[in-house]
């Protein structure tokens, strides 16, 4: 409730009295004198609050342009009796009085700010031509200190000599005074739109900046070596960049600032620090021990991305270069195919190594290390071929005694190998070749590592590739079955034999369409005399032809007692599966032969020998005639010369001359050279294997 004794009064609204001009001049004198004040740094007996008001009645009393005026003509004054004096400074002290000059100003301008904030809201609003009085007073500091000519140029030579001694190592004055000046050029440039920055500084710095590199990197690379140059480079690279941190220097100045070092550094001599002899990234790639410079070297020119082409094209050339050197080796015949395809997994090993530390991974440079590859290694079928031998090798003896892991890590390289191969239906040609023999001679080390590697190719190539392997794998898992119901079916038809019997084991790829197989054993004496009792008996497996290497050759002729054993089984072949034909490849067979030697009853010696086919059908002759020619056996077996020629060899030589030659030297004379059974041959073994030589062995004969 509104108390009843307390009284109001209403009075009349107090009459608009406009400032005159002379009251406007005294205002604006007490508003000078302050800034005076606070110039001098005396404002603490000053009242902000009265000083404000007093500009506030101004401006409200349309007297804002002698204020505006009035402030400019005092901060010029200041700012006139500042530059003299920093005019007169010496050159050991300009940089510091330029920037307590600097300071003193901001710390003033921020103040008459305060003071005139109502201007700046209102009269600066309504004259869009008329500058906030902070935005003034830095305006009026660079066109009145700033650009005088004994300030601007030296304190720009100053500031760059300064920058000049740090990188010469030596020391300078504080950075403090360089990044106060620097800040100073920034905020001026800034505050009026002016380029004072770029214009006073920043082109001069950095075309001094380019200029030092240039010289310091020519003379370091002609005295020092490439990794002495790439550590230099690295620290000069990070010198510039903590100066810049330092230096408060503004995005606009780094990016540049980097690019201009990065390139005098870098891009300038990219190519050259790759070609330097014994030192360059070239010469260091023959090094295995030099990957942390290496590695050294591609962070260098990573900064610079096209210059890490130089360093890819540096690596491929490596590469290149020792795969051609490969290559010749084969070619002369200082490495056999085995020792290519190591030859090759060391490089890719030790150059994989590289692209993984020294390039970090990089995927172009993994790209460039596998076209390198694809290119010497598709130069022709050579690499194909030497794979497949080198495969070879593996499932028949190099993988022996190797566990699970072990096989599969020396299967995954020859797929790292077999990736690079262009046309690799020439691999499987030459794969397929040698799987036939391992199968068929029952020398793999083990069914596990064979079905391993297809599997690889399968994974790689997809099942096409691999149906024909498989479908060899399948036919000799069908051939064990049909040997086991055969011998089963021999055992209700076994009579009696003769002695000397023995069995033989033989087959390759049919030459026509449907199964086919081949196989032989036989006995022999080295009596013409001596008769057989016994059937021979034979192992047969049975082949599809269109999953086998296809064999060209005729059959030979094989004699009388394996062509009845022949037949025997194929009576029984057939007449389980009728309507199929068997073609019998006798250029692969092998056979075991009881053959007996000495001059005299009492000194006898027999030994079973280990022969092709071939063989079989030559030594058997020699139990109807000591001595035959060339011609003769020819005609009696019908074996292609070339062959006959092989053959004929690997029984004449010095450790298993089962048959004497009668022209001297390797070389078969020709069809009236004769050859006679040697009963004089001995070996220390009961078991002897009769190996073929090879083709080139045979290069003399006519």
């Amino acid at each position: 409730m509104a108390d009843k004794g307390k009284k109001f009064t209403i009075k009349p609204f107090r009459t608009y009295v406009q400032m005159d001009q002379q009251g406007a001049s005294q205002i604006w004198n007490s508003l000078a004198d302050a800034i005076d004040e606070i110039h001098n740094r005396n404002a603490s007996s000053l009242s902000f609050e009265e000083l404000y008001r007093n500009a506030y009645n101004l401006v409200l009393h349309k007297h804002g342009a002698l204020l505006y005026e009035g402030v400019a003509d005092k901060l010029s004054s200041h700012l006139l009796r500042t530059v003299e004096r920093l005019a007169r400074a010496e050159d050991g002290t300009l940089l510091e009085e330029v920037s307590h000059a600097w300071s003193e100003h901001r710390i003033t301008m921020v103040m008459v700010r305060d003071i005139l904030m109502y201007m700046d809201r209102t009269y600066v609003q309504q004259n869009r031509h008329r500058r906030p009085v902070y935005e003034l007073g830095l305006h009026l500091f660079r066109v009145t200190v700033w650009e005088h000519d004994r300030v601007q140029p030296r304190v720009t030579e100053l500031l760059l000599r300064a920058i000049a001694s740090e990188r010469a190592g030596l020391l300078t004055d504080d950075r403090t005074l360089l990044k106060s000046n620097l800040g100073m050029l920034l905020e001026l440039g800034s505050a009026d739109g002016s380029n004072v920055y770029e214009r006073d500084f920043e082109s001069l710095f950095l075309g001094t900046t380019q200029e030092f590199y240039r010289l310091e990197s020519l003379d370091y690379l002609s005295r020092n070596t490439a990794s002495d140059y790439v550590t230099k480079a690295r620290s000069r690279i990070e010198e510039e960049r903590n100066r810049a941190a330092a230096l408060g220097l503004p995005p606009t100045t780094e990016a540049p600032l980097g690019n201009i070092v990065e390139t005098e550094l870098i891009e300038r001599h990219a190519r050259t620090l790759v070609a330097m002899e014994n030192s360059g990234f070239a010469a260091l790639l023959r090094d295995e021990t030099k990957l942390g410079e290496l590695a050294d070297m591609y962070d260098l020119f990573v900064r610079v991305p096209g210059s890490v082409d130089h360093l890819r094209d540096a690596l491929a050339e490596r590469v290149k270069s020792d795969g051609r050197g490969l290559v010749s080796d084969q070619e002369r015949g200082a490495a056999d195919p085995p020792a290519f395809v190591r030859g090759v997994l060391r490089m890719r090993e030790r150059y994989g190594l590289v692209v993984e530390r020294a390039f970090r991974g990089e995927k172009k440079a993994a790209r460039r290390l596998k076209e390198s590859f694809e290119d010497f290694l598709n130069a022709d079928a050579r690499a194909a071929s030497c794979l497949a031998v080198y495969v070879d090798e593996l499932l028949r003896s190099g993988l022996k005694g190797a566990d699970e892991p072990a096989v599969n890590a020396e299967l995954n390289k020859v797929i790292v190998v077999f990736r690079y191969l262009s046309d690799k239906d020439v691999f499987e040609a030459f794969y397929k070749q040698h799987l036939a023999r391992r199968l068929l001679g029952g020398r793999s080390v083990s069914d596990e590592a064979e079905r391993a590697m297809v599997s690889q190719l399968k994974a790689e190539c997809g099942y096409q590739f691999t149906s024909k392997l498989e479908g060899m794998f399948n036919d000799m898992r069908i051939s064990r079955d049909t040997r086991d119901a055969y011998k089963q079916h021999k055992k209700t038809l076994a009579q009696a034999g003769a002695a000397g019997a023995s069995i033989g084991r033989g087959g390759d790829a049919g030459s026509s369409k449907g199964n086919a197989g081949a196989g032989a054993g036989a006995t022999s004496s080295s009596s013409p005399s001596a008769q057989q009792a016994k059937p021979v008996d034979i192992e047969v497996d049975v082949l599809t032809a269109g999953y086998w290497p296809s064999q060209n050759v005729p059959s030979c002729t094989l004699p009388p007692s394996v062509t009845a054993a022949v037949s025997r089984f194929q009576d029984f072949y057939l007449q389980k599966h009728t309507g199929r034909k068997l073609s019998w490849q006798t250029s692969t067979g092998t056979a075991e032969l009881r053959a007996t030697f000495g001059s005299s009853p009492d000194k006898l010696r027999r030994h079973d020998l280990s022969v092709s086919t071939y063989q079989m059908c030559i030594l058997i002759l020699f139990n109807d005639s000591p001595k035959l020619t060339l011609r003769q056996i020819r005609t009696a077996t019908g074996v292609p010369d070339a062959e006959l020629r092989r053959h004929l060899i690997s029984l004449c030589t010095p450790r298993h001359r089962i048959l004497r030659k009668g022209s001297k030297g390797k070389a078969i004379a020709g069809d009236d050279d004769t050859f006679a059974f040697n009963p004089d041959y001995s070996s220390k073994y009961k078991r002897v294997r009769v190996p073929l030589v090879s083709m080139k062995e045979t290069g003399g004969a006519s």
